[in-house]
């Protein structure tokens, strides 16, 4: 199963002139926690940064800063890593764990941003995955039980 499969799709995003403030009034509005940061490029959208609750908190607040007057670009994560749309959940899983990442841009083969995807996304399908192998290994221990009681 291909990452694009799986990841939100309904993306909020900023552009990196934005003040830190309408940032954070996005994220209150939203109940999100980060932001992806993009370039817009006629109706693409290019993932250049993330911006997160806790870059406003300890990046602009704990400073003393007007999030007026700061820009999403000055606080914003600029090392950007994202994963393509046709990625394996694997290859996605061992991307985010080997850079410690809680979430994930995902973009289409032009680098356009198509989906976001978080950790909580990737334990709820595995979880479903792994609920299924356990029902499937009752299913499997009753049927045998009935066998054996079935045979003379």
């Amino acid at each position: 199963m291909a990452i694009g499969e799986i990841c939100s799709r309904a993306v909020i995003y900023t552009r990196r002139d934005e003040s830190v403030l309408s940032a954070a009034i996005l994220m209150r509005e939203h109940h999100v926690g980060s932001l992806v940061v993009v370039d817009e490029s006629g109706a693409r959208r290019i993932p250049v940064g993330l911006i997160t609750d806790r870059d406003v908190a300890v990046g602009v607040v704990a400073l003393g800063l007007d999030p007026q007057k700061a820009s999403v670009g000055d606080v914003m994560s600029p090392e950007l890593i994202f994963e393509r749309e046709d990625a394996g959940i694997a290859e996605t899983v061992a991307l985010m764990r080997q850079n410690g990442l809680r979430r994930l841009p995902v973009v289409d083969a032009s680098g356009a941003l198509v989906g976001l995807v978080a950790a909580d996304d990737l334990l709820a399908l595995l979880a479903e995955e792994l609920s299924g192998l356990a029902s499937m290994v009752a299913r499997e221990e009753s049927r045998e039980q009935r066998q054996r009681r079935a045979m003379p």
